[in-house]
C-alpha cells in the first residue's frame, strides 16, 4: 500500500453562521494550516481529528490502495484530492496526495 500525505491547506471561521447558529463551545478545532501527517496501510494518523478523517477516510483508503483519478479528472494530480471536513461553522480542508506515485506498491516495503 502506498503511504498518503494529508496536508491542512486551509481553515475557515464562518462567525456569522455561528452567531446565527452555534451555542458556545469551549473547545473548537486545533487543527491549523499547513499541518501534515501521514496515513500508512489506510488508517487515520495519530493526531488527525476523527471527525475529520470520518470525510476523508474512504478517500485516503482508495488513494492507498493504488487507485486515484476520482470522477473523471476533478484532479490535476490523479493521484490527490481535495476533501473538507464536516464541520460547517469551521470547516479545513485537506490536500490528500498518495506519495510516489508512479512505484508500483510492493516497491515501498
Amino acid at each position: 500500500m502506498y503511504p498518503v500525505r494529508i496536508t491542512a491547506i486551509r481553515c475557515a471561521d464562518y462567525l456569522d453562521l455561528q452567531a446565527l447558529y452555534e451555542n458556545p463551545i469551549e473547545h473548537t478545532c486545533d487543527v491549523t494550516e499547513g499541518q501534515q501527517w501521514t496515513s500508512l496501510d489506510g488508517e487515520r494518523p495519530d493526531g488527525l481529528c476523527p471527525s475529520a478523517w470520518e470525510s476523508m477516510q474512504w478517500f485516503v483508503k482508495e488513494l492507498a490502495e493504488g487507485r486515484g483519478n476520482f470522477y473523471d479528472g476533478w484532479m490535476r494530480n490523479p493521484y490527490s484530492a481535495l476533501i473538507s471536513c464536516n464541520d460547517g461553522f469551521r470547516p479545513v480542508s485537506f490536500l490528500l496526495e498518495r506519495q510516489d506515485p508512479t512505484a508500483p506498491p510492493d516497491s515501498l516495503c
